[in-house]
C-alpha cells in the first residue's frame, strides 16, 4: 500500500525501534510508497512512512532492496556532498563516505553482512540517518 510521506520534523526526529517479522507489512509498505515515488526517490526509511521501525528501503542499480535493523560496521573514505530529501524542503551539506561496511537482516530476519560502495552507499547512509532520527 502507498503511504502519504511523513513531513513532521519533530517526528522525524525520532529514534526508530527495532524491526521484527511482525514488521513485514511495513516494509512491504514502504517499498510500495518508494516505488510510487521512483522519479524524485531513491530510497525511503520507515518513519518517513509514520513507522517508527528500523527499516530501509532503496534501489541498488535499479533493484530494490529491503534492510531490517542495518548496522553500520566500517565505514571509508570520507566525503562532503548535499542531499535532498522527500521527507524536507531543499538540500542540506552532510558527510558521508565512499564505502561502506553494514550488517543488517533481509525479509526473512537472517543476517547478512555486505560492503556498499558509491552512490548506493550514500543512499544508505541517508536512510539509516533518518532511523537515528537525524536530520540532514
Amino acid at each position: 500500500m502507498i503511504r502519504p510521506i511523513m513531513r513532521t520534523i519533530d517526528f522525524l526526529k525520532k529514534p526508530s525501534k527495532t524491526a521484527t517479522k511482525d514488521d513485514l507489512g511495513i516494509a512491504q509498505d514502504l517499498l510500495d510508497t518508494l516505488k510510487a515515488h521512483t522519479e524524485e526517490c531513491v530510497g525511503m526509511a520507515a518513519n518517513m512512512i509514520g513507522e517508527t521501525k528500523r527499516i530501509i528501503a532503496f534501489n541498488d542499480e535499479g533493484k530494490y532492496v529491503v534492510m531490517f535493523n542495518p548496522r553500520l560496521l566500517k565505514a571509508d573514505d570520507a566525503f562532503k556532498t548535499e542531499e535532498g530529501c522527500l521527507s524536507l524542503v531543499g538540500v542540506r551539506p552532510c558527510k558521508r563516505f565512499k564505502s561502506i561496511k553494514v550488517q543488517f537482516e533481509n525479509e526473512q530476519f537472517q543476517t547478512r553482512i555486505k560492503t556498499y560502495k558509491g552512490f548506493t552507499a550514500q543512499i544508505i547512509q541517508h536512510e539509516m540517518d533518518h532511523l537515528e532520527g537525524v536530520i540532514i
